[in-house]
């Protein structure tokens, strides 16, 4: 074989080479995209674009507690409710922990005390959106209330902060339950998943970060419930404190 012949070999083999890595690659990607669909149920939303609220009591104080009560709430006011989760740790009065902020009133303060349990791994964190359907998802020692901030909910930990998974979270923990959180994309969309399976905290923020998160936020462990009639995925029971609910208008 000649010389000319042999780089022509080697730049074959290389082509082969880098071809089968793709293709490996690919697969692997849509493998996970699979499994993500397996043990994930997600919505994502455009909060400038649908109708994103924060419920805690009925127009007559009463506490909902449950998706089932929030739809039956939702449907008095002439809405549909297209999606709901529960939307952050509480006491055992129901009482929101930490800070909750509904149609602009301050209804919790906000706890900056240090304290046992997932809500004060640090960093704790606030999700809130604005009077302008803008999400966001702060550390709270970094959050700054304002006039404009119409619903927050505080809890924690952080899962992502500025595209990097929380560094006290080990991908080989042994601490499984059932976990949901949210995130915020680039383009300000937001997406909310909960496990299907028992996962740690690692993953659950695995699942943010590859998803495309530069923020993210741990929201409640095995109490978790999600309401999403459009992918089949109905659950309508619950103890909740907070609950996340997007709405249309009935014709």
């Amino acid at each position: 074989m000649t010389e000319t012949n042999i780089f022509s070999f080697k730049i074959k083999i290389t082509r082969y080479f880098l071809l089968s890595l793709l293709l490996f690659f690919s697969f692997c990607c849509k493998e996970k995209i699979k499994d993500d669909n397996r043990f994930f149920i997600t919505y994502q939303v455009n909060p400038e674009k649908q109708n994103i609220q924060l419920y805690w009591k009925n127009d007559k104080g009463e506490l909902l507690k449950s998706i089932d009560r929030l739809n039956i709430n939702v449907q008095s006011e002439k809405q549909k409710l297209v999606f709901a989760v529960n939307g952050g740790m509480f006491e055992p009065d129901n009482s929101p922990k930490g800070l909750y902020i509904e149609n602009f009133k301050i209804l919790k303060p906000m706890d900056t005390l240090q304290g046992i349990g997932n809500f004060y791994l640090q960093p704790n964190g606030i999700f809130y959106l604005t009077q302008n359907n803008r999400a966001e998802i702060s550390e709270t020692k970094k959050f700054r209330q304002n006039k404009n901030i119409r619903y927050a909910t505080q809890s924690g930990p952080m899962l992502i902060t500025n595209g990097k998974i929380n560094p006290i979270f080990q991908e080989n923990s042994k601490n499984l339950n059932i976990r949901n959180g949210v995130g915020i994309l680039e383009n300000g969309d937001l997406i909310f998943a909960m496990s299907k399976k028992e996962i740690n905290f690692y993953h659950l923020a695995q699942f943010f970060k590859n998803s495309g998160c530069k923020n993210a936020l741990y929201l409640d462990g095995y109490v978790s419930r999600t309401y999403l009639p459009e992918k089949n995925w109905i659950q309508k029971d619950g103890n909740f404190g907070v609950m996340i609910g997007v709405t249309t208008s009935v014709k």
